[in-house]
Order: C-alpha cells, then structure tokens, then sequence
C-alpha cells in the first residue's frame, strides 16, 4: 500500500493551535503519516539570506529568510505534545530536520526512527552523514538533483550506515556504495522521492518518467513528492508505481505563509489519500484472466455457434446453414471453421443452438 505522507511543514505559522489542527485534519483524510518541519533559524541560514520568489509570492512579505524562518520554528516543547497527540490519534509524527542540533532532538529525544532528507540538503554531506549515522530509515528527496547527484548523496548513506566514526575519502564513499553490504542496506533503508523544486511546480516540469529513471538507475523504491497544483499528478504517480507520496496541505489556503497557497486544503487532501487508495486498487494483480464481477456477464455478451436456418442430420454444416449469435453458452464461435464441412449429428431448427 502506498504511504502517504500529509507534509504540514511550516503551515502552522509557529502556532500550537494550527499544528494540532494539522495532524488532526491529516488525520481525518486518511493519510498515514503527519510531517513537520524542525529547525533552528540561527543554524539554518544567514541573518541577511534572502526568500525565494515563491516565498515572496505566496507569504505577500519581503523580508529575511532567517526572520521569516524564526516565526516559524516549533518549540521542542510543542514537538513533544505532537508526537504524543499523533500516536493517541493513530498517525505517525515524521519531521524534516534542517540542522544537526534539530536532527539529534528528533532521533535521541523524540526517539524518531524514520526521517526526512529534503532536496535542498542532499549535497549538504556532513548533514546526510549525519542522518544516515543515525541508522533509522531515510526518505530522500531529489529536487534539482541528477543521477550523479543522486549517487553521491546514497555513496554518503551506505558509508554513514557503515562507519560510525571517521570522514570518508572519495574512494572509500565509491567502495562503500558499490559494496554489497552497502547496497543491501541502501535497498533496505532508504526511499528515493522524484520531486519537483518549485511552488507550484508547472505540469510541464513535473516529469514523472524519472522515477523509472531512477528506479533503472538505482534499484530502491522510489516515490514522489509532490509541489504541482490539485490532486492529479501525486494520483498519477501511484498508477506510474510511486511507493510514497508526498503532499503539502494547510488548514486554510488564505493564511499567511510561504506554503499555504501552494498547499491542498483539507477537502482536497482527503480527495487525493481517496483518488490514491482507488488507484491501488484499480492496479489489480495483473494477472488477465476474466475478473469475479465479469464472469456472470459472459454467456450475455458472448456469441455462440447457431443454426442459421433447418439442419437435418448428415447435412454438412455451411457457411449458409451455420452463424454466430447470442447467447454465449453454446459451442464458443472460435469452432466455426472446425464445424465446416462436418456433418451434423442430429435435426436443428433455425435459431437453435449447436450443440454437439
């Protein structure tokens, strides 16, 4: 089954009340897993870093990335409230940690066993080695990224997984990765996601053939994260074989915010965990064979051999005395030609079925 992943993100706004009515709308729409965001602004980006056009965009503020960021923060406090919230609920609590102070907090004190690699740290190395390190399960992200790229970011996993202590060399990062152990725990571990980088992201960029790409190239599972606008494309990324979707939604697309536009809204994410779960099942086992619902209807839209006009017995049957018509729980009409030419073993009126 695929996992779905509802990515509240920063849509809390730094707000306790809107997080909690994020994990229960998620929730509600049936999704598996809730994700936020943990970081600290001061580790993150410069006191001058400038937003990006979509943040302008959607949040209508020009303004630092790091005070911008700082509003947005979640105390640990509320981290913990989350998680406990969350597993009364039934829904896992996942977060993206974005500093290595927020990714020891939500392995060692929140006891997280799966995380989140977002597409802008995948060439953040030291922070890769640092999840990896940690052993749990990883999601990665792709966005902006080539093969190459990608290579080089699960080169850091396979070592990390491997070696608790000591930086890697550029041979030992190769070695590692095309190692079979290596290889072994990567397949095991980690989930590539196929993304796109924008907000939100134009259907012409979206690209959903990479994920065979990247299911060619690499072997591992691979899912997509998703930045387009509606329900389409995350939908369509199931039936290309996406085992993880990703999708970012808010409680209210009016809100003030750098993701709120770009976001589902509660109807919409509800509609896309059902579009998904339709899809599954719509997939089949892929295996042709008349399907239990279908089996009634065959002697109804199926065709038999059919006495055209009078047959006495020992007459030969005819191109002139020997059709096909309904219903279908006769001699199957793929006979006719072996019927041809043979004689008939008893008197058939027109209409009657053949049945010898």
């Amino acid at each position: 089954m695929t996992l779905i992943i509802a990515e509240a993100g920063v849509n809390h706004n730094g707000s306790d009340e809107l997080a909690f009515a994020l994990v229960d709308a998620a929730h509600k729409a049936g999704a598996d897993i809730v994700k936020f965001q943990t970081f600290k602004a001061k580790n993150l980006v410069t006191e001058d870093a400038q937003q990006a056009e979509y943040q302008i965009t959607n949040s209508g503020q020009i303004e630092s990335q790091y005070s911008m960021l700082k509003r947005l923060e979640l105390s640990y406090e509320s981290h913990h409230k989350l998680v406990k919230y969350c597993k009364n609920l039934g829904i896992e609590f996942l977060s993206t940690a974005f500093d290595s102070e927020s990714l020891s907090f939500l392995v060692d004190d929140l006891g997280i066993t799966r995380l989140k690699l977002p597409s802008g740290e995948i060439t953040n190395a030291p922070l890769v080695l640092e999840h990896a390190r940690t052993g749990c399960d990883l999601i990665v992200s792709t966005g902006m990224a080539t093969l190459s790229e990608i290579e080089q970011v699960l080169s850091v996993i396979a070592f990390g997984y491997l070696n608790k202590h000591g930086n890697p060399t550029d041979e030992q990062l190769q070695a590692t990765y095309f190692s079979e152990e290596g290889k072994k725990l990567l397949n095991e571990k980690v989930t590539l996601l196929h993304c796109t980088t924008e907000y939100p992201a134009p259907f012409d960029d979206i690209n959903l053939n990479a994920m065979d790409t990247m299911k060619n190239a690499f072997k591992l599972a691979v899912g997509y994260s998703d930045h387009s606008e509606g329900i389409i494309v995350p939908v369509a990324a199931v039936a290309k074989g996406a085992v993880l979707i990703e999708k970012h939604f808010t409680v209210d697309k009016t809100l003030s915010g750098p993701d709120h536009k770009a976001s589902l809204d509660p109807i919409e994410l509800k509609a896309m965990v059902d579009g998904i779960r339709t899809v599954e099942k719509v997939l089949g086992d892929g295996i042709k064979g008349p399907r239990p619902s279908e089996v009634k209807n065959k002697s109804v839209a199926r065709k038999s051999l059919v006495a055209a006009n009078s047959i006495a017995a020992g007459e030969l049957f005819k191109e002139g005395n020997l059709t096909v018509k309904r219903p279908g729980n006769g001699i199957n009409p793929i006979k006719y030609w072996h019927y041809l030419n043979t004689p008939s073993g008893k008197n058939y009126k027109a209409g009657d079925l053949i049945n010898e």
